[in-house]
């Protein structure tokens, strides 16, 4: 007679870092879009514009087909250029500083806090000289840099702000969301924000004047008159955002604060899981357990590198094969071959490098269940201390 063998438990699901939630009326919503006929930017445009400004508190604001041309565009309506200076993180999304290229600017880093790991305002005075024109910012993983003394700064030595908000949808500083007050703010719409487009962007303004100007430089430069009027005063770019993008934004719009409230339920999930399972054994920094103002948008935890027997790359195999997702957010980016040619090393930034190597971001996203995160924190838990020197 044939042995009976035990059924195998089916593995379970792959569980990714990030996922964004479309629900069934918003998809609905984009087939209503198609059968329009009107796909590209257009009415649908319009409202999604008008429900971000009454978000914001009735400031301005313009969607675009990325979170990185609004920062660009913000610089440009700020008359930033060629020997012009702008301050910045060098913890964030290469493209933070990349736009401040294009401009033809140089950006000018400042290390991180090691506490928050966003740009650590205390350095930044130190940082400012004759061709400083602006600050830009970065709220990481969604936690709020400090608004007060960010714009004290500014208002003292007459500096624009150009917030790279890309990941604060949602974020709140002072009980104020972020986005309904300061000077430009640029949010990022990409698929593994708490808000989404699909891809695309929008930013903030001050006034109509730099509204009807970021338009000019959303598609080509062109303002248009009567039927048949246009005409061409700047360089412009193809920025703009299309009706089926602000359809998928209008649905998640109607669901960000309830996205929020998931998300800050399965941080405080983080947190009681790797005290539980005593995490602290594996020595795992873990990110400000701010439940009041951040949106959440990552759970990042940092690996003490200086007690593991091997790096992070090799934590994220494992737990990859586990069927866990993790990221890299972000490596430093002074280190990256463009800018070592521009004249930043090694050692520039240490706060920044060290977080830049041992940052992993784990899965965080609101249709997560509550026992992904134990499944994660355990799997974690369980790796880390297999690869802890003796």
């Amino acid at each position: 007679m044939p042995v009976p063998t035990a059924t195998p438990k089916p593995a379970a699901p792959f569980l990714p870092m990030t996922r964004p939630t479309i629900d069934d009326e918003t998809i609905a919503g984009v087939c209503e879009v198609l059968r329009s006929g009107w796909i590209t930017s257009g009415p649908k445009v319009k409202e999604f514009e008008a429900k971000l400004s009454a978000y914001f508190g009735g400031r301005p604001v313009r969607a675009f087909n990325s979170g990185t041309c609004t920062m660009e565009i913000a610089l440009r309506i700020a008359g930033i250029g060629p020997g012009h200076e702008v301050i910045t993180t060098p913890m964030s999304w290469v493209a933070t500083s990349n736009v401040i290229l294009e401009v033809g600017a140089r950006p000018v880093f400042v290390d991180i806090d090691p506490v928050t790991r966003n740009i650590d305002l205390s350095r930044i005075e130190a940082a400012i000289t004759p061709a400083t024109r602006a600050i830009m910012p970065v709220d990481l993983a969604g936690l709020p840099v400090d608004r007060d003394q960010l714009y004290t700064i500014a208002k003292k030595h007459n500096l624009r702000v150009i917030e790279d908000a890309a990941q604060s949808f949602g974020t709140t500083w002072a009980g104020k969301r972020i986005g309904s007050f300061g000077d430009f703010v640029s949010f990022s719409f990409h698929p593994n924000k708490n808000v989404t487009t699909i891809e695309g962007g929008c930013l903030v303004l001050n006034n109509e004047a730099e509204a009807k100007l970021a338009e000019q430089y959303r598609l080509q430069g062109v303002v248009r008159s009567g039927m048949d009027g246009m005409e061409v005063e700047i360089v412009g770019g193809k920025f703009n955002l299309t009706d089926v993008a602000a359809r998928v934004g209008l649905g998640q719009i109607a669901q960000v604060d309830a996205f929020t409230t998931r998300r800050r339920e399965l941080a405080r999930l983080y947190f009681e899981k790797f005290s539980t399972l005593a995490a602290r054994s594996t020595s795992l920094l873990l990110p400000v357990a701010d439940f009041e103002q951040s949106n959440w948008h990552m759970f990042q935890v940092v690996l003490p590198e200086e007690k593991l027997a091997v790096k992070r790359a090799e934590i994220m195999t494992q737990l990859n094969a586990a069927g866990i997702g993790t990221g890299v957010h972000y490596p430093a980016i002074h280190l990256f071959a463009l800018y070592r040619r521009l004249g930043w090393k090694a050692g520039d930034f240490p706060h920044a490098e060290y977080f830049g190597r041992n940052t992993l971001t784990l899965p965080l996203f609101p249709t997560m269940a509550d026992s992904d995160v134990t499944r994660v924190v355990e799997t974690l838990v369980a790796i880390l201390q297999q690869h802890l020197r003796s």
